[in-house]
C-alpha cells in the first residue's frame, strides 16, 4: 500500500448568512460547506483535517497535562530563564482553580484542540451518508471520523470529568454554548462511537499506515471500560485484538519507536501521530521542549546529532524524576532505552548531571526540527490492559502470561506475583516503566483513585529535599506546590466566559 503522510487542509466552513436558499451566493473562490463535501476527495481531505489537531496537541501540551502532572517527571527549574507559571503550576499541582474554572493555558490548548477534532469530525458524519461514492472508502472514511471523536472525547473526559457533548456541527453562537454533560453520557457517547468506528474500519494490513484501524478503535474501547471498571467487557475486546488485529511486539524495547524518518507505525504501533522532518510544517520538536537547560551547543550534539547544534537556555520540561528512576528493577533494559544523561557546565545545581527523555531523542538534521511519531496505543500497552482485566475479574494466573510477555521483552524474569492483590500492584508498576513517558501515569492515577496516595507521598518528598529534584541550591517549590491532588483540571476560564453553563 502506498504510504502517504497525513496532509494538513485547513478547511473553513463559511456559514451562510440567509436562510432562503434563493437569496444565498456562495463566492465560488470561497471554500465552504455549500460547495464542499460534494466528491469522495472532499471527505478525504477532511478526514485528514481532523488529524491536523494532533501535531499541536502531542508535541506541545498533551504531555504537560498528562505525564509532567505526575510523579514520572518534574520541572526541574532553571533560574537563569525565569519560571514559565501555567507549565511550572501543573507539574506542582498547583494549577489556580475556582469556581471549577482555571486560566492556564495548558488546559485551555488542550480543550480547544479537542474540539477542534470533534468540529471536524462532526461536519464530516453529518453530510458523508448524502454523498454517492464508494461504500469501502464511505466505511473507512466515517470510520476514522468516529475515532476522532470517540478519541478525543475520552481525553476531555478523562481531563475535566464534565465537558459540553457536541455530536452536530455549531451553525451559530446560540448552538456553541452547551450543557456540561454528566460523566456517564460522554462514557456513552465513546461508546458508541469506538463500537461503530471499530467495525467500520479495516485492519492494520488493510489500512494506510497512520491512519485509524479497528484495532485502535477497539483499544479505545477497551481502554474506556477499564476506565470505567467495566472488565468483562473489556476481555473479548482485548482478545479480539490480540488474536485477530496483527499485531506484535518488537524483539527490542528500543525498536518499538520510530525514529525521525523511519521504522514509524510498526508491528507493534496501534495507534501514533505522525510527524515528518522537514520544512513541510508536519514536523514536531518535542526533544527541545524535554532538554535540561542551560545545555551549550556541545552538550546538546550528542543527543540530537543535528549539523548545527546550539545552545538553548530555557524552562526545563518533563525531566525524569528520581522516583521513576528507582521504579526500574536491575537488568531492565527499558531504562537505557528511555532516559538518558547529560552534564550542564552551565546549571546552578550542586549536581549538573541532568536525567532526559531518551526515548524521543532521535537523530536528526536540523536543530528544533524533528520527525520521530509519538506513540499513542502499542500493542504492549493491550497486553497490559489484558493482564488488568484478567486479574480484576480474579485470574491472576491467566494475567501473568500476558505481564510476562511484556517482561521478557524487557530482560526480565517473570513476575513472582500469584495473588489478585500484589498481580495489581506488579501490572500498576509494569505500566509505568513500560509506558514512561506515553501520557499515562497520570490517568492510571485517576482511574485508579491513587491521586492523593501517590501524589502527597511524592509532593512531600520534593519538598524535603528539593536539590533530589534539580533545584538550584537554596531554592524551593512555592508555598502552594502539591496543594491542588484533584482528579480533574477546572475547565477553561476564557471559555467560561463565552457560555452561562459553566
Amino acid at each position: 500500500m502506498k504510504k502517504r503522510y497525513i496532509a494538513t487542509w485547513l478547511l473553513t466552513f463559511a456559514l451562510a448568512g440567509c436562510r432562503e436558499e434563493f437569496l444565498t451566493v456562495i463566492p465560488e473562490t470561497a471554500l465552504s460547506y455549500g460547495i464542499f463535501f460534494k466528491t469522495e476527495s472532499d471527505f478525504q481531505q477532511a478526514v485528514n483535517a481532523a488529524y491536523v489537531p494532533f501535531r499541536q496537541m502531542f508535541n506541545e501540551r498533551a504531555w504537560v497535562l498528562e505525564e509532567m502532572h505526575s510523579d514520572n517527571t518534574y520541572y526541574a527549574r532553571n533560574t537563569l530563564y525565569g519560571a514559565v507559571d501555567p507549565t511550572e503550576n501543573v507539574a506542582d499541582f498547583a494549577v489556580p482553580t475556582a469556581g471549577g474554572v482555571t486560566a492556564n493555558d495548558n488546559v485551555l490548548v488542550q480543550y480547544r484542540l479537542n474540539y477542534q477534532i470533534i468540529a471536524r469530525a462532526n461536519q464530516i458524519l453529518a453530510l458523508i451518508d448524502g454523498v454517492d461514492f464508494a461504500e469501502a472508502s464511505k466505511n473507512n472514511l466515517k470510520g476514522q471520523a468516529l475515532f476522532l471523536r470517540a478519541f478525543a472525547y475520552f481525553d476531555l473526559v478523562r481531563l475535566f470529568g464534565k465537558v459540553p457533548l457536541h455530536l452536530v456541527p455549531v451553525v451559530g453562537r446560540e448552538d456553541a454554548a452547551s450543557p456540561l454533560a454528566a460523566t456517564e453520557e460522554i462514557y456513552a457517547q465513546i461508546e458508541k462511537d469506538a463500537k461503530e468506528a471499530g467495525a467500520l474500519l479495516p485492519n492494520k494490513a488493510k489500512q494506510e499506515a497512520g491512519r485509524a484501524t479497528s484495532g485502535a478503535a477497539k483499544t479505545v474501547l477497551a481502554n474506556l471500560y477499564i476506565t470505567q471498571k467495566k472488565w468483562a467487557l473489556a476481555e473479548p475486546i482485548l482478545k479480539d485484538v490480540i488474536t485477530n488485529d496483527g499485531y506484535s511486539l518488537m524483539p527490542e524495547y528500543a525498536n518499538a519507536f520510530s525514529t525521525t524518518t523511519a521504522n514509524k507505525n510498526n508491528a507493534e504501533s496501534v495507534f501514533e501521530i505522525q510527524y515528518m522532518e522537514g520544512s513541510a510544517g508536519y514536523n514536531g520538536n518535542q526533544i527541545y521542549r524535554f532538554i535540561p537547560s542551560p545545555i551549550s551547543a556541545t552538550e546538546i550534539a550528542p543527543i540530537t546529532g543535528t549539523s548545527n547544534p546550539q545552545a538553548t537556555s530555557q524552562e526545563s520540561n518533563n525531566i525524569p524524576t528520581p522516583d521513576l528512576i528507582a521504579a526500574y528493577e536491575a537488568g531492565d533494559k527499558r531504562k537505557d532505552a528511555s532516559i538518558g544523561y547529560v552534564t550542564l557546565s552551565g546549571s546552578l545545581a550542586e549536581n549538573k548531571v541532568y536525567p532526559y527523555i531518551k526515548k524521543y531523542a532521535k537523530t536528526h538534521s536540523l536543530h528544533n526540527n524533528t520527525g520521530q511519531n509519538w506513540p499513542v496505543y502499542r500493542y504492549a500497552e493491550v497486553l497490559l490492559f489484558m493482564a488488568e482485566t484478567l486479574n480484576e475479574q480474579g485470574k491472576p494466573a491467566e494475567a501473568a502470561i500476558y505481564l510476562n510477555q511484556v517482561r521478557t521483552r524487557a530482560g526480565l524474569a517473570a513476575t513472582k506475583a500469584t495473588s489478585q492483590a500484589t498481580m495489581r500492584e506488579a501490572i500498576f508498576k509494569e505500566r509505568r516503566v513500560e509506558l514512561a513517558f506515553e501520557n499515562k501515569r497520570w490517568f492510571d492515577l485517576t482511574r485508579t483513585g491513587r491521586v492523593k496516595e501517590i501524589i502527597g507521598a511524592y509532593g512531600a518528598k520534593v519538598k524535603a529535599n528539593p536539590q533530589a529534584y534539580y533545584f538550584p541550591k537554596g531554592a524551593v517549590p512555592p508555598p502552594n506546590a502539591f496543594t491542588v491532588l484533584d482528579d480533574y483540571y477546572g475547565l477553561p476560564a476564557v471559555e467560561a466566559a463565552l457560555t452561562p453553563h459553566f
